[in-house]
């Protein structure tokens, strides 16, 4: 039985003194850090400077960090309401600012995205790894703890604790020390708020070496809440939900295009002339390809995934994901996501709640081990991921820069692109936005080259923008060419067909077709505008943590941010806002950010930048 302790000091030299001063440390990637034995560890170390202190991990959770006035006096009440209470890891401040203890490393092989571009220590110790290679590398670094948040329940007395959130590598480091190629500590932290998830993760207490387990170091999960969704990403998560068939298998990422995808679905299972009446504006020249899947779920989908997010339990709800492989519709390996989303799981009864299994990530990314039961269960898979840029010739670019900085990191994505050519009837599906924001400018994401790839361009396969669908695999080089220029957006065309003719990859005479020269941002809008105004694709489909005003708000800010970048637009917003007097529910979003009675000058612009923003963004 697992030594248990109520107080994060303690537990920290019980650790020390059972496995010494040479501590490698596994923390799970996201939500299951034990925050407080974590943070105790971290202060001994730094205490101590003949500890030898390493974490490996990935993905550290902090809470947002506003950059100026307006996103200061927005962010700062939600922090409060949604991360109030949540302990921040020690580490990541010295990490940050580049004073981390000699005698500490903190090695993580995914990042947050954007968080650690330019911070040396973190560039330097990242690993670039496969999701499931991650537990082979934490072995062969002489892993000998792993901390994790765990879920507790007692039955008759016993107490079991479920790995609930992180089956991912911690299954499979478990497995390895069964095996007897590895020796740890598995170190527990209980936490109120994270649901027990039946399955493989669910483990007797003498699995643990030690457990921490106290009302004072019990903390609200780390929930961030979820973003509205552009017309943009809807437009690509409607494309990819035309590509998924009915009694076939479905793996899709966190965020919005993930969330734009499974609401695509929930109108095509719920209203189907509508949603081919969406794609229909949506497909170049109105015209619907051939080859899209328009049916309603009869046999409904399997859903397979690294992540499990709150787009698969409206899913769920929705009827859609009910194919069952031995009674479950949705294997997963880690899962985070807003309040609503532990907060269903909690809540599931005991038959809605087996339906899920948490499993390693071994299992979920890979066919390796069961290969014919694996075979047989992900039929007609579609594996949905996002990615930065993609180039002409189908390479993918996702998790860094061509200078070596790291963005985020390959995470399970090439994992998945492997699946999708090792599996019959199988797809993997990578969604580019086809313009970025770059100062004042637009960038094509489409490039004719790049000098980095993550997936490179002999596993090129589907790639889809908010203009459409790029079916590359197997095709030349010139037919890939031709595909995605009809994705790309029209200001950038001719420059990139002019690039691929210099090159000798597309004939001298191409001619780029008329129905894909109007692949233009207002065009999307367009398409998009009946079914927004008829409340078919919500800026929030699965809910929000946001307040009424704080939605408002949110679509402003985001219409004054895009403005910025045009700074000639600013100075009629400036008139326009001065000129008009609000009515009662802007007057209610100005008052949220302080904003309904100016004191200064750059409040009264602030004030009416706001103001002309509010209006502007419903008018769409």
């Amino acid at each position: 039985m697992p030594k248990l302790f109520t107080d994060p000091e303690a537990i920290a030299e019980d650790i020390i003194r059972d496995v010494g001063t040479n501590l490698v440390v596994g923390l799970p990637l996201g939500l299951g850090k034990a925050n407080h034995i974590v943070n105790a560890l971290y202060a001994r170390a730094d205490a101590d400077r003949s500890i030898s202190l390493t974490f490996f991990s990935a993905l550290t959770l902090e809470k947002p960090k506003p950059s100026n006035l307006l996103e200061r006096r927005f962010i700062a009440p939600v922090i409060d309401r949604l991360f109030g209470g949540y302990p921040d890891l020690a580490y990541a401040a010295p990490l940050h600012a580049g004073a981390l203890p000699p005698n500490i490393k903190v090695i993580e092989f995914f990042f947050l995205a954007g968080r650690w571009l330019h911070v040396p220590f973190a560039q330097q110790h990242y690993i670039s790894a496969n999701y499931t290679h991650a537990s082979m590398y934490l072995l062969a670094r002489g892993l000998n703890v792993v901390t994790q948040l765990v879920a507790k329940r007692v039955i008759d007395g016993v107490a079991r604790y479920s790995l609930s959130c992180n089956t991912d590598t911690t299954l499979d480091v478990l497995r390895a020390r069964a095996e007897g190629r590895a020796s740890f500590k598995l170190i527990g932290q209980v936490n109120s708020e994270l649901p027990f998830m039946p399955g493989a993760g669910d483990l007797p207490a003498d699995e643990f070496s030690a457990v921490l387990d106290s009302p004072a170091t019990d903390f609200p999960l780390f929930a961030p809440p979820a973003e509205p969704i552009a017309d943009t990403k809807y437009a690509i998560g409607l494309h990819a939900a035309g590509l998924v068939r009915d009694g076939g298998t479905l793996q899709i990422g966190i965020g919005q295009i993930g969330d734009a995808l499974a609401q695509g679905l929930i109108v095509r299972h719920r209203d189907n002339a509508q949603f081919c009446g969406i794609m229909k504006q949506l497909s170049p020249g109105a015209e619907v390809p051939a080859a899209l899947e328009t049916s309603a779920f009869e046999r409904g989908l399997y859903g397979l995934s690294e992540i499990v997010t709150e787009a698969f339990i409206g899913l769920i709800d929705a009827g859609i994901l009910k194919r069952e492989v031995d009674g479950v519709v949705l294997h997963g390996a880690f899962f985070l996501g807003p309040k609503s989303l532990y907060r269903a799981l909690r809540e599931m009864s005991e038959g809605q709640i087996a339906r899920i299994q948490m499993m390693p990530v071994s299992f979920t990314n890979e066919i390796y081990g069961d290969e014919v039961s694996k075979r047989r269960a992900r039929v007609d898979a579609r594996f949905v991921n996002a990615a930065m840029m993609a180039t002409l010739l189908g390479a993918v670019i996702s998790d860094g820069l061509e200078d070596g900085q790291v963005v985020s990191g390959v995470g399970g994505q090439y994992n998945f692109v492997a699946q999708a050519f090792a599996l019959q009837g199988a797809r993997s599906i990578l969604s580019v936005e086809a313009t970025r924001q770059a100062g004042r400018g637009t960038q094509s994401n489409i490039r004719w080259n790049y000098g980095h790839e993550t997936i490179p361009r002999h596993l090129r396969d589907v790639v889809i923008t908010e203009y459409g669908v790029a079916d590359l695999r197997g095709k030349s080089d010139a037919d890939v060419i031709t595909a995605m220029l009809a994705v790309a957006d029209s200001r950038f065309q001719d420059e990139l067909a002019r690039r691929a003719k210099d090159a000798g990859k597309l004939p001298k005479d191409f001619v780029i077709p008329a129905a894909h020269r109007e692949n233009v941002p207002e065009r999307i809008a367009r398409a998009l505008k009946p079914a927004r105004e008829a409340g078919l694709l919500p800026s929030f489909p699965f809910g929000s943590d946001f307040t009424d005003v704080e939605q408002r708000l949110i679509l402003a800010l985001q219409f004054l941010q895009d403005a910025q970048a045009s700074p000639l637009r600013l100075p009629g917003m400036l008139w326009q806002g001065f000129a008009r007097s609000p009515d009662a529910a802007d007057a209610e979003c100005l008052a949220r950010l302080g904003l309904d009675k100016p004191t200064s000058l750059s409040e009264r612009a602030y004030r009416a930048l706001v103001s002309a923003a509010l209006v502007r963004s419903r008018a769409g």
